[in-house]
C-alpha cells in the first residue's frame, strides 16, 4: 500500500513508494507500452525491490486518493496507483526526474500535475539550481509535458540507447530554479 502523502494537487497525490508497492512497480516495468518509451530494461521482483529501497532517490507513487484517504498510510482500497515519479541523484547539483503513468490514464493531465508537484517538492527541499529530465526523441508526449512546464531543451545524445529494435536519440531538458518560480 502507498505510504504517507507528501503532496496533493487538484487531482493527484504523491505518496511515498513502499515495499508493498513492488508488485505495482514491477507491472510498470514489464509493460511494453511503458518500458519502450522509457528505454527501461525488464526488471524482476528482486530488482524492483532494490530500486524501491534505493536511498539515493526520492520516490513517489502518483495516486488518485479516495475521500477516506488521509495523509498517513491509507487503506489499499482508498487510493488508486496510477504512476511513479523518482528524483535521482538528489545530492548532486542537478537532480534528474524519471516518471511514468499507466497507459489507461495517458492524455488526462495527471502527469503534468504530478511532475509539477515533484518540482515544487525538489525546489523546496533541496538547494538544487536546476532539475533535469530526459526523453527519447520519439516520445512526443513526454517532451510535450516537459516543455509545458517550462523545461528547455539543452542537448541531444545521438543514438544513445537501443530501444525496440533501433538506436534512438535522447533529448536532455533542464529547468532552472528561477524559471520555475517565475
Amino acid at each position: 500500500m502507498p505510504g504517507a502523502r507528501i503532496a496533493r494537487g487538484d487531482r493527484v497525490a504523491l505518496r511515498t513508494a513502499e515495499a508493498e508497492d513492488v508488485e505495482f512497480l514491477q507491472r510498470g516495468s514489464a509493460n511494453a507500452e511503458l518500458r519502450y518509451p522509457l528505454g527501461s530494461r525488464l526488471l524482476n521482483r528482486e530488482q524492483v525491490e532494490e530500486v524501491v529501497l534505493d536511498d539515493g532517490e526520492d520516490q513517489f507513487l502518483v495516486c488518485l486518493d479516495g475521500d477516506d484517504a488521509g495523509p498517513g498510510t491509507p487503506a489499499d482500497d482508498a487510493v488508486e496507483r496510477i504512476g511513479f515519479v523518482a528524483v535521482q541523484d538528489v545530492d548532486w547539483k542537478r537532480p534528474e526526474l524519471v516518471y511514468w503513468l499507466v497507459p489507461e490514464v495517458h492524455g488526462e493531465g495527471y502527469g503534468r500535475e504530478a511532475v509539477a508537484l515533484v518540482l515544487d517538492y525538489v525546489f523546496r527541499t533541496y538547494d538544487a539550481p536546476a532539475v533535469e529530465a530526459g526523453a527519447y526523441a520519439f516520445n512526443d508526449a513526454s517532451r510535450g509535458l516537459l516543455e509545458s512546464l517550462g523545461f528547455e531543451e539543452e542537448g541531444r545524445l545521438r543514438k544513445r540507447r537501443f530501444v525496440d529494435g533501433e538506436h534512438v536519440d535522447s533529448i536532455v531538458y533542464g529547468l532552472l530554479r528561477e524559471e520555475w518560480h517565475d
